[in-house]
């Protein structure tokens, strides 16, 4: 579109739900801290895993205000969602009771949907796994729901009132990422005034874990889950396994300065792609992820020199790391050298379709306080890894544009920018 007919997209509510801590200061106040809340895990009997370390979100339904029925019978992913969601609209200061319903749209990302409750309610109707024939009169009356991961998008719309477009996008890792491509497309496109997007996921259950333990993609770091998650450092073993949720209040940028919201960024562009090779493997030269870049920084209209934030996908596995250092360097030539580059990741784990979108909280919080998050945990260099990761350290430093990537298991590569929010560039 041309700078006269393109709508802009801002950002005027956060709600976060991330590992230790309650809220968006919080989770800002762990990251800058550099602290890490990975720890062995509670939610679940860790002893059969090789990895039996997670960041846990310490959430209590009833202290969250969530009614009786909804603590009971939401997964443990819906009910991150609607936490996050209603942090989010007090944010924004946006009240939907009064904004027209049919232009209030939904955009929620998840990677495994209601996993935990799936993998609880099949170990109650299939006594322990004992029956192949499973019974079906001991089954809970929302199992159903549990099966289907657009119930999620659901619950949050019905929390917000929303009737507009609602969606749920699940495309492994990279939906926290995506789910906010498609929100700020429908503000762009005119297809909603208000988008309630971000991503929810909560995979400590027994299914995930020992999906992950049988590919040794976790981390096996047990003696000391604090230091296991080690993004780019020579001694990285895997990821640890998170869980949480962020979500966005996405409007329209003259909108939101007419109302005088506060606008914590500006969603500049977006951009996927898909590697078409294998499931898992990521080829060392990142020209896939570099591709989802360089079309990210055109919408956006910027080059790498206005870059001034990398937040990075992160993982901790040598395959991940190598592969998007290499993109960082393809899309941004000499330029990969001079910008900042951090790991979230370190200090939170790995939520899987939650992590970006808790990703991009932290970008659109570095730009309105200037910080960087660090890497934590980064201790020894590894010489394929040879950018500025931010170690251990938060840095002080102005931020205006960020740029922020995803990667995901099917190949999926995705980033986003986002920039500093100004009236001019909504007029």
């Amino acid at each position: 579109m041309d700078d006269q007919g393109e709508k802009r997209v801002g950002i005027t509510g956060i709600g976060v739900r991330a590992p230790q801590g309650v809220g968006t200061d919080a989770f800002w106040q762990l990251l800058t801290a550099g602290r890490t809340a990975t720890r062995t895990m509670t939610l679940i009997d860790p002893a059969p895993f090789r990895s039996r370390i997670a960041a846990e979100v310490d959430f209590d339904p009833p202290a969250e205000g969530l009614s009786p029925a909804q603590a009971s019978t939401y997964d443990r992913a819906t009910q991150l969602a609607i936490a996050a969601t209603r942090e989010a609209l007090a944010s924004s200061g946006l009240d939907p009771a009064r904004l027209d319903p049919a232009r209030i749209g939904v955009s929620i990302g998840t990677a495994v949907g209601c996993t935990t409750s799936l993998d609880r309610e099949y170990e109650r109707v299939s006594a322990g796994g004992s029956h192949w024939l499973v019974d079906h009169t001991v089954a809970v009356e929302r199992l159903f729901d549990y099966f289907i991961p657009a119930s999620i998008g659901r619950d949050v719309a019905w929390e917000a009132g929303a009737e507009g477009p609602v969606t749920v996008v699940s495309t492994g890792c990279t939906s926290g990422l995506d789910a906010v491509g498609y929100g700020a497309d429908l503000i762009r496109s005119g297809r909603a005034d208000v988008v309630l997007c971000g991503a929810t996921d909560a995979p400590i259950s027994p299914i995930t874990v020992a999906c992950f333990d049988a590919i040794k993609a976790t981390s096996a770091n047990n003696d000391d889950p604090a230091h296991a998650s080690r993004p780019f450092d020579r001694n990285r073993d895997g990821f640890v396994l998170g869980e949480g949720a962020a979500v966005f209040v996405l409007e329209e940028l003259s909108a939101a300065y007419r109302r005088q919201a506060r606008v914590y960024a500006e969603i500049l562009g977006f951009a996927t792609r898909s590697n078409a090779y294998h499931m898992t493997g990521l080829k060392p030269d990142g020209r896939e992820m570099a591709e989802a870049i360089g079309a990210a920084m055109r919408q956006a209209r910027c080059t790498g020199g206005d870059l001034d934030y990398i937040n990075a996908h992160g993982s901790g596995t040598r395959q991940n790391d190598r592969h998007e250092t290499a993109a960082f360097k393809r899309s941004l030539g000499e330029r990969a050298y001079e910008v900042p580059v951090s790991s979230i990741k370190s200090m939170i784990g790995h939520s899987l379709g939650a992590i970006g979108s808790l990703e991009l909280a932290a970008c659109a919080l570095a730009i309105e306080h200037g910080v960087i998050p660090p890497t934590a945990n980064y201790d020894e260099p590894d010489p394929e890894c040879d950018l500025d990761y931010v170690p251990n350290v938060a840095r002080e430093q102005r931020v205006d544009t960020v740029l922020s990537v995803g990667s995901g298991f099917g190949g999926f590569q995705s980033a986003a920018v986002l920039g500093r929010p100004t009236k001019a560039a909504a007029r």
